[in-house]
């Protein structure tokens, strides 16, 4: 087999060409989830699977966006302040990072942590970022492993950060509003110039509450998000799991108002909500819903230790005092981790626990457990 470049061109060619190929041999038609599957995880092609820089702070680096981790330290510091808690709370000693990105925030962690983690385990699909981190990790390296998949039995703090976002979902169009009731789920099919465009079909899918209003209607539901959670709770049979990302509670999800749903790609550190052009060239992402992530867990027998805002969390756990021994810059920098219109608010952390329940620090203020 001819090996494809890892040009923009060649690349977006060439995983177009599967993803057309998979179009046809499921009858034309496929789910925006089996879409997105495609798009961001095809081996070699997909957007987590090929060697696009993907993480960074500039664009003038070839990335396309910025996580926390990579924005300053003091967000890997200051969340090992919860992750040590949990590790004392919980009796255990090894961490799990899944989706560990450029490996900026295992650094962190591992260098905060030092000896209270005997074991560091990151679990992530793309052979292309663990060779990264592997480099950057290296000092590490007698703690640390990689797995594709989960042991049946796990024990130790499991971590996510903007993991869920890219998690494959379901795309549901209403059409004619909320009196006349016609859901459709919308699906890729190929163009016979090759391009892809949108398609719906009746469905018996629905979100998970009524929807008020006349307006057209286009949301999301989240299948495999939730799959993750179920799966991580009958593996993880002690310990606790943070996971940190963008979204919202269910009320606030699914509101009248949020009527285009909240699809949105990600490249060169520009956003756009057309996910069918440049594929594999851009990030696809999805607002998470924390309830049904809260709701999946106490259905699989996890409970749900707090839900907050990065704000509230990272207060909680010291960053203020850490902020003020930076240089004026550099605090600047750090402050976009808590600034109501940066990361403060539209990011949240949900915290679950497998064993008895206690209190994270990181939600002793600000716990909005109850509006999920």
């Amino acid at each position: 087999m001819r090996a494809v470049t890892q040009q923009p061109d060649s690349l977006t060619t060439a995983l177009a060409a599967h993803i057309r190929q998979t179009i046809a041999a499921e009858g034309g038609w496929i789910g925006f989830d089996r879409f997105m599957a495609l798009a961001l995880y095809t081996p070699g092609l997909g957007y987590y699977a090929n060697d696009s820089a993907k993480f960074g702070a500039m664009p003038e680096s070839g990335s396309d966006f910025v996580t926390a981790p990579e924005l300053t330290p003091l967000f890997g510091q200051t969340l090992a302040r919860q992750v040590e808690q949990a590790l004392t709370e919980t009796g255990t000693s090894e961490v799990w990072e899944f989706g560990a990105g450029s490996g900026a925030l295992a650094l962190q962690l591992l260098d905060a942590l030092g000896d209270r983690v005997a074991r560091y385990t990151i679990v992530d699909l793309s052979g292309s970022l663990r060779a990264r981190q592997q480099a950057r990790l290296a000092q590490h390296a007698h703690k640390l492993r990689w797995v594709d998949t989960l042991p049946e039995r796990i024990e130790g703090v499991v971590v996510g950060n903007e993991v869920l976002d890219a998690m494959p979902v379901q795309l549901l169009a209403r059409h004619g509003g909320q009196a006349q009731g016609v859901w459709h789920e919308r699906g890729v099919v190929a163009q016979e110039d090759g391009s892809f465009a949108w398609a719906d079909r009746p469905t018996a899918l629905r979100p998970p509450v009524d929807i008020e209003g006349p307006q057209d209607y286009l949301t999301e539901i989240h299948a495999q998000g939730e799959g993750f959670i179920r799966m991580l709770a009958d593996r993880l049979t002690r310990g606790a799991a943070f996971l940190l990302d963008y979204g919202f509670g269910e009320s606030e999800y699914y509101h009248p108002q949020r009527h285009m749903g909240t699809v949105m790609c990600h490249q060169g550190h520009l956003a756009d909500g057309d996910p069918l052009v440049a594929v594999g060239r851009k990030d696809i992402t999805a607002h998470v819903n924390f309830t049904a992530m809260a709701l999946a867990a106490q259905e699989a027998g996890m409970e749900v230790l707090g839900y907050t805002t990065q704000a509230h969390f990272l207060i909680n756990c010291g960053l203020l005092p850490k902020m003020e021994q930076l240089p004026q810059a550099e605090r600047a920098t750090a402050a976009k981790l808590i600034m109501e219109h940066e990361m403060g608010e539209l990011f949240k952390v949900l915290a679950l626990g497998a064993g008895s329940a206690w209190e994270p620090m990181g939600f002793v203020q600000g716990d909005r457990s109850h509006r999920l």
